[in-house]
């Protein structure tokens, strides 16, 4: 299905542009205010790695992109930002699962303001 959507110029043109306006808008403010973890000591505050990673996600999205190019680049991110700065398992753990519940919150997020706010983008 995503390579039939890939293949498509104006549709990835009108995604990239919904998702583009979603960060212009500042619609997702909410979301970063959660990831801020407001209630841990400062040092070990979240950086919005998950933004990041959609950022560099979006970034390649073109019709020309093939699924695998997407996903390499997800990979990468993780081995970056999740996997080699994790100490050891217990570590690994806690930060994969922290990255996940945060990447799908945010993808929830934008999945939900797309709908709402750009229905031509989703």
């Amino acid at each position: 299905t995503v390579r039939a959507l890939l293949n498509n110029n104006s549709t990835v043109t009108v995604l990239r542009s919904g998702l583009h306006a979603i960060f212009n808008e500042k619609s997702l403010d909410v979301t970063k205010d959660l990831f801020q973890e407001k209630f841990r000591n400062p040092k070990k505050r979240q950086k919005n790695i998950q933004l990041k990673c959609l950022k560099n996600f979006i970034s390649l999205l073109t019709s020309s992109t093939d699924i695998r190019d997407l996903l390499s680049c997800l990979s990468s991110d993780l081995q970056t930002f999740v996997i080699k700065p994790s100490k050891n398992k217990e570590a690994f753990k806690e930060q994969a699962s922290d990255f996940m519940l945060k990447w799908n919150l945010l993808l929830s997020n934008v999945g939900k303001i797309l709908t709402i706010n750009r229905t031509d983008s989703f």
